[in-house]
């Protein structure tokens, strides 16, 4: 299942455990991406805390953790490789793994026509 936030995060939930990344309406905006920073596998991050800074060509913005949850893994090759968060934002370009503290509090957060209205 998939939920969105309107900072332009997405989650891909499986059980308690969310993929997260920023849309594709985000990385259009961004244009090319040339520095990714991701958190440390182990942290505890706090809904709407910084989790990761993305730089591009125009500027530098943070990604939000969109819940509250320890980071089980990170996605190196976008460290490596920042164009892979261009090409493909919501497959190869997730940022990292989040096993929620409250996998329900997802129920909250914006469903894909929600969020396409709010882009709209």
């Amino acid at each position: 299942m998939l939920k969105f936030t309107a900072e332009h995060e997405w989650l891909k939930l499986d059980g308690d455990v969310a993929t997260v990344g920023i849309t594709s309406h985000a990385a259009e905006q961004l244009g090319d991406l040339v520095f990714v920073e991701l958190p440390e596998v182990g942290a505890i991050l706090t809904k709407d805390g910084n989790a990761a800074t993305v730089e591009s060509v125009k500027a530098a913005s943070d990604v939000y953790c969109p819940l509250d949850g320890e980071v089980t893994e990170v996605n190196q090759a976008i460290v490596d490789d920042p164009s892979i968060v261009n090409s493909d934002p919501q497959g190869a370009g997730w940022f990292f793994k989040l096993k929620l503290k409250t996998a329900a509090d997802a129920d909250a957060l914006l469903d894909e026509a929600a969020y396409r209205e709010l882009i709209a």
